[in-house]
C-alpha cells in the first residue's frame, strides 16, 4: 500500500468519521470517555498568525478537553530563532485554560543555523528551550498537569553537553499513557554540519528509545487501555525510491523500537506528529514501509491551516478507541 492510496483511504475514512466538526459535535464513548486537543506547526507567520493562532486558541477553550498536545514547530524555519519570538509563543501558551504538553520541533533549534533564521548556534538554543519550557516537570497552559521527566527517572543519561533530557516527557490520563520524546525533523538533528550535531543526536536518540521502551513497559505493567506517543517529526519523509527506511535515516531506530513496544504491549496505539502541515490518518508504518497492526498515525493540520484535532479517547473500546474530530479555522474565527 503506497502512502498515497493510504492518505486517500483515511481522508475517506475521516470524511465519515469526522463529519461534524468539533465544536458541533455530540458527546462519543462510554462513561470513561475523555477529549483531548492536538495541534502543531503553528504559529507560522508572524506576526501575521498570532491573531489567528490566539482565535484557535479560544476555540479549544470553548471545547474544554482535558488538555492540549501541541507537537512542536512554534514558528517557520525561516524566521529569526530570537528569544523574543520563542518566549512570544511561550506567552500565546498561556492563553490554553487547560493544561498544553509541549514537544519540540526543529524550526525552534535544529534549523537555527540557517542564515535566515539568525545562524544560530543549535545547541544553545535547545538548552535555552530547556530552559524555558522544562525548568520544572509541569505542562505549559493556565492550568498545569504534571509531567514525569526523563531526567528525573534517568539522572544519569545525559546529553552529550552534560544537560539532563528534561524535555522528554510523559504523563498517564483516563487509562491511558501519554508519552513525548524529544524527536524534530531535519533528520532528527543526525546531520554533519558538525561533529556537535552528531554527538547531540547519538546521545538523545538514545535517551528516546529508552524512554519509549520504558513507557511500553510502564504501560503494560500498570495495564493501560492505550498508549499515545507525541512527537515532532515526520519520520517517513524521507527522499528515496525504496520502500525501506535507509540507515542513513535519524528515524530508523525510532521505528523499530515504536514496532516492538506496540507489537509487545499488544494494545491500541496512536501516534501524533507534525512536519508536513495536513491533516492525515492512517496505519503506522515500520521501517518496511508496512503497516504496524495495532498502531495508528495522525499528522495534525498546520503553517498556512491554522487548526487542531479534537481527539476522543474511550477506554471502553478495546479494538480502536480513538475518535478524530477537525477543528478547523472557519470555527476559530
Amino acid at each position: 500500500m503506497t502512502r498515497f492510496v493510504t492518505q486517500a483511504l483515511a481522508a475517506a475514512l475521516a470524511t465519515a468519521v469526522l463529519a461534524a466538526p468539533a465544536a458541533q459535535a455530540v458527546e462519543i464513548g462510554g462513561p470513561k470517555a475523555f477529549a483531548f486537543v492536538a495541534l502543531g506547526d503553528m504559529p507560522y507567520k508572524i506576526p501575521e498568525d498570532y491573531a489567528r493562532f490566539e482565535a484557535l486558541i479560544g476555540e479549544i477553550n470553548k471545547l474544554k478537553p482535558a488538555f492540549s498536545v501541541h507537537v512542536g514547530d512554534i514558528k517557520a524555519g525561516s524566521t529569526p530563532c530570537t528569544d523574543e519570538n520563542i518566549l512570544k509563543v511561550k506567552g500565546e501558551f498561556d492563553l490554553f485554560e487547560q493544561p498544553l504538553v509541549y514537544t519540540i520541533g526543529d524550526n525552534e533549534w535544529t534549523d537555527c543555523h540557517r542564515e535566515k533564521a539568525g545562524k544560530f548556534n543549535p545547541v544553545e538554543r535547545l538548552n535555552k528551550l530547556r530552559e524555558w519550557f522544562f525548568a520544572e516537570p509541569k505542562s505549559q497552559g493556565k492550568t498545569k498537569l504534571a509531567l514525569e521527566r526523563f531526567a528525573d527517572v534517568f539522572p544519569d543519561t545525559k546529553s552529550f553537553d552534560g544537560k539532563g533530557f528534561v524535555e522528554i516527557t510523559r504523563f498517564a490520563h483516563g487509562g491511558v499513557l501519554f508519552v513525548q520524546p524529544h524527536i524534530p525533523g531535519s533528520n532528527n538533528n543526525f546531520e554533519t554540519r558538525s561533529l556537535e550535531n552528531v554527538q547531540e543526536f547519538f546521545a538523545r536518540d538514545k535517551a528516546n528509545n529508552l524512554w519509549i521502551e520504558d513507557s511500553f513497559a510502564k504501560a503494560k505493567k500498570d495495564g493501560a487501555g492505550a498508549v499515545v506517543i507525541s512527537i515532532q517529526a515526520d519520520m517517513w519523509d524521507i527522499k528515496q525510491t525504496e520502500t525501506d527506511i535507509p540507515l542513513a535515516s535519524g528515524f530508523v531506530k525510532t521505528l523499530k523500537t515504536i514496532e516492538k513496544g506496540a507489537k509487545d504491549f499488544g494494545k491500541p496505539v496512536l501516534v501524533i506528529y507534525g512536519d508536513a502541515h495536513h491533516l492525515m490518518i492512517q496505519p503506522f508504518l515500520g521501517t518496511d514501509g508496512k503497516p504496524v497492526a495495532n498502531v495508528t498515525s495522525m499528522m495534525v493540520p498546520g503553517e498556512k491551516v491554522i487548526g487542531a484535532v479534537r481527539v476522543v479517547v474511550d477506554p471502553d473500546n478495546a479494538a480502536m478507541p480513538f475518535v478524530f474530530q477537525p477543528i478547523n479555522e472557519t470555527a476559530a474565527k
